[in-house]
């Protein structure tokens, strides 16, 4: 696999967004449900949208994919750089939310396309999102 076949980069964060795509919320309006983003939810799509924007690809990738993520949150309170994160949010909940935002910025064509996905989640010294997106021939 070549560098043309793969996107990988860092996002900086005081501390990756908690919310996630659960969250959603459902109003009736003439009878009907209407579903909506509470505010948390709608910052923390601009927040994910507006790091990961910057680093799409030039076209949609093709193919199946592979996505890897690491979401590393501030080490205080007694945890240490690389300790694994055991408490919420659930990572099958946040990956959602962020695939949904890499669909919205145009890196695939659907996130179906996602064939294999790794999501780990740990408390370090370099709070962010981690991201390797890799084309799978």
């Amino acid at each position: 696999m070549n560098d043309e076949n793969m996107i990988e980069f860092f996002i900086p964060l005081k501390s990756p967004p908690t919310v996630t795509h659960q969250e959603h919320k459902v109003r009736v309006f003439h009878g009907k449900p209407v579903f909506y983003d509470p505010p948390e939810l709608k910052a923390a799509k601009q927040l994910l949208i507006g790091h990961i924007m910057d680093h799409r690809p030039k076209e949609p990738l093709q193919g199946p994919l592979r996505l890897t993520t690491k979401w590393i949150w501030n080490a205080d309170k007694g945890h240490q750089d690389g300790e694994p994160k055991i408490t919420k949010p659930d990572t099958d909940n946040m990956i959602k939310l962020f695939k949904d935002c890499m669909t919205f910025c145009r890196y695939w064509k659907d996130d179906a396309q996602v064939f294999s996905e790794i999501t780990e989640k740990f408390w370090g010294i370099h709070p962010g999102i981690y991201v390797k997106i890799e084309e799978v021939e």
